[in-house]
């Protein structure tokens, strides 16, 4: 049943129905608006490329269409972060916000510095809340910027590639996307479990 729901047929099937805008969308919501930290960012962007393998996309298009709404998501959530300042973290938990996602990107933050824009983006829900942070913080925008448009370059790239190239390594991939997509997923929840274990660990 779960390998039913969180299936990569599913996910492909909903990428080909959506084309290019419903990606570019996804990663604009994932990185620029507060309600997208749920959105499955990397999966889609693994999937999207092995799909332009198939013919289905242009990978050049696609990837350099995703850099760019990732780099404008981003400078949404920068712009956000300098607006409401200090006081989106007195706002009260909804469906759509937590305030502890927004606690932990500032930790990543503090720990980080302006690196975190880069390294954000390969971590969920991090990626979402780094740049609201940084402008809460107020972090220079000409320096924001070019961390932004190289962590946006980085992640759009890389893994859109890495799905573009996946069935030329492994001409048999196609039958192990769901068990892939399972792993990106895990990989990817990698150091935020490990903060939250850090967390757990303080008195």
């Amino acid at each position: 049943m779960l390998d039913s729901f969180f299936g990569s047929e599913n996910l492909i099937n909903l990428i080909k129905a959506f084309g290019y805008l419903g990606v570019w969308s996804v990663v604009f919501a994932e990185t620029g608006l507060l309600i997208g930290f749920f959105l499955p960012g990397d999966s889609l962007l693994f999937l999207s490329g092995f799909l332009a393998s198939q013919g289905f996309f242009n990978i050049l298009v696609l990837s350099i269409g995703i850099f760019v709404a990732g780099v404008i998501g981003d400078n949404t959530g920068y712009v956000f972060g300098k607006k409401t300042g200090p006081m989106i973290f007195k706002r009260e938990d909804s469906l759509f916000f937590n305030k502890k996602n927004l606690i932990k990107a500032q930790n990543f933050y503090n720990k980080y510095g302006a690196l975190t824009i880069v390294l954000a983006r390969f971590i969920p829900v991090i990626r979402t809340f780094a740049p609201i942070v940084a402008g809460v913080g107020e972090m220079e925008y000409k320096k924001f910027l070019v961390f932004n448009i190289f962590g946006g370059f980085l992640w759009a790239f890389s893994i859109t590639f890495a799905g573009y190239y996946l069935p030329t390594i492994f001409p048999d991939a196609e039958k192990y996307l769901t068990l892939i997509i399972f792993l990106i997923i895990f990989v990817s929840l990698i150091p935020p479990g490990l903060q939250f274990l850090k967390e757990l660990k303080k008195p």
